[in-house]
């Protein structure tokens, strides 16, 4: 097995030391970076809705649900969600709510340009990171959480 001589082992180690210290920042850019796209998106749909109307009538093809109730839904969605995002209160059930409004955009759409495309997968990265590794350090979740929910010897979150 190969051994990395001790000055190299102690620079990776350092190395990797400030790259954590970087997370929380890369965290927060993550999520308002992903809640900024999602809420204006949510504020076009609200400044002429007779158009977001017509768009989930005729041109979005939301599966199992009508058109006015998806276009109600994915509008609050996308003006609820980033705000909670952007904020990491309940930061992971935002990412999480925008991830699934993100799929179903893709999915809606009969025809998407391959550069659209690529954005909703850069986006969907995002967001599934932020579910899987939360909001940060810089969120509310961080110093909410650990007041409303204490965690027993056996491993269960209690209230």
């Amino acid at each position: 097995m190969f051994s990395a001589p001790p000055v190299l082992a102690r620079a990776w180690l350092r190395a990797i030391g400030w790259l954590e210290t970087l997370q929380p920042l890369a965290l927060l850019a993550a999520r308002l970076y992903v809640a900024r796209v999602f809420f204006l998106s949510g504020l076009t749909k609200i400044q002429d809705w007779e158009t977001t109307l017509a768009l989930f009538a005729d041109e979005y093809q939301v599966p199992l649900l009508p058109p006015e109730l998806a276009a109600y839904a994915g509008t609050a969605g996308e003006l609820v969600l980033p705000v909670l995002l952007a904020l990491g209160l309940a930061g992971r059930f935002g990412a999480m709510g925008l991830f699934v409004l993100n799929i179903v955009a893709v999915l809606s759409l009969q025809e998407i340009a391959d550069a659209a495309l690529q954005q909703h997968i850069f986006w969907g990265s995002l967001l599934a990171g932020l579910v899987l590794w939360g909001p940060g350090n810089w969120s509310v979740d961080r110093f909410v959480a650990p007041r409303f929910l204490k965690v027993s010897s056996s491993g269960s979150a209690t209230r």
